[in-house]
């Protein structure tokens, strides 16, 4: 762990130029409203991104951004967030408590809070996450339509049938199985249980492990579909992680789709591609997805300009070699 936090200040360095037109459009853009409160906590915040003629009828996409359980912070979604709402995608990254302040149960509340508040009045929603953020999600998605299948909740503050898709970039869903992967990498397992609240939650805190329980089959039917991106060379969480989740998906009879970008690692999907330029695959098939019904912005999307590259190629290799994801 230690290691992988002294590696992290070149990334940041060497793609400084890009961090700076990032952060100018975070605090300038008049498409982005920051620290919307949607509870009473410090970190009962969220980031919304607004398109140029908003509407309660466009897509629009709860984000919960990724961090290792550690460093998650809602701006961090700001350069998907930028080329989304661009689509006329509207957007909210959704922050929430990072160990110590919470351990997991934490984390998944405040999202919980957070979808909650952006969900009211929204038609057409999407939830997404990457990395920590995907299985955060997860896990706050199962455990509503577990409270949904329920007769003993009648009311909830919002639903996982209320979604038309889950969106997972890059997510770890099978706790015991990337315990072990991540104390080979130096996040050790014994401070990875701290994070985790304990050996006897880490069942409790995996979507693939919860999907397959005998008592999740009455609730299976309240999922969503469920699209999986993840690149083939992630060594952080391997892609193998999308590959099985989809299989529990698949044994309850939830429609899914996985994404597997050939040579494309952990951070390559969400920071290096979108700073490149051109055009992100990613975000193609993101909003593939998200405007699937709709002939007008499909047609928008394809006839939109590929986007100007934001950091020289010889400084994306380099942030891409000293990256510890």
């Amino acid at each position: 762990m230690d290691s992988q936090i002294r590696c992290t200040w070149p990334l940041f360095t060497v793609s400084l130029t890009g961090f700076v037109q990032i952060g100018w459009y975070y605090f300038f853009s008049p498409h982005v409203q920051r620290n919307i409160a949607y509870g009473e906590g410090r970190r009962n915040r969220l980031d919304l991104y607004i398109p140029e003629k908003p509407n309660k009828q466009k897509p629009a996409v709860a984000f919960v951004t990724g961090g290792a359980w550690i460093i998650g912070y809602k701006a961090w979604g700001s350069l998907l967030a930028q080329e989304l709402v661009e689509r006329d995608v509207i957007v909210a990254c959704i922050d929430y408590r990072n160990f110590p302040q919470t351990g997991v149960s934490g984390m998944v509340e405040d999202i919980a809070k957070g979808i909650s508040f952006f969900c009211q009045n929204i038609h057409k929603l999407y939830l997404a996450g990457q990395s920590a953020g995907a299985h955060l999600a997860a896990c706050a998605l199962i455990e509503q339509a577990k409270k949904e299948a329920s007769e003993e909740i009648p009311t909830l503050a919002w639903r996982a049938s209320q979604f038309k898709a889950f969106l997972g970039i890059s997510g770890g869903y099978n706790l015991p199985a990337l315990s072990h992967h991540f104390h080979t990498r130096g996040f050790y397992r014994s401070f990875f249980l701290r994070v985790m609240e304990g050996e006897e939650s880490l069942q409790k805190y995996s979507p693939e492990l919860g999907v397959r329980s005998p008592d999740f089959q009455n609730a299976a039917h309240m999922l969503p579909a469920t699209i999986l991106f993840h690149g083939r060379a992630d060594y952080s969480i391997p892609f193998l992680a999308s590959v099985d989740f989809a299989d529990a998906l698949r044994f309850v009879h939830v429609q899914v789709t996985t994404k597997l970008y050939p040579e494309k690692t952990h951070t390559d999907l969400f920071l290096q591609d979108p700073m490149r330029g051109g055009q992100n695959q990613l975000v193609a098939d993101i909003l593939a997805v998200v405007h699937a019904n709709d002939r007008e912005a499909q047609e928008k999307d394809a006839a939109a300009p590929p986007r100007r590259r934001m950091v020289p190629e010889c400084l994306l290799q380099l942030a891409r070699k000293v990256s510890p994801f």
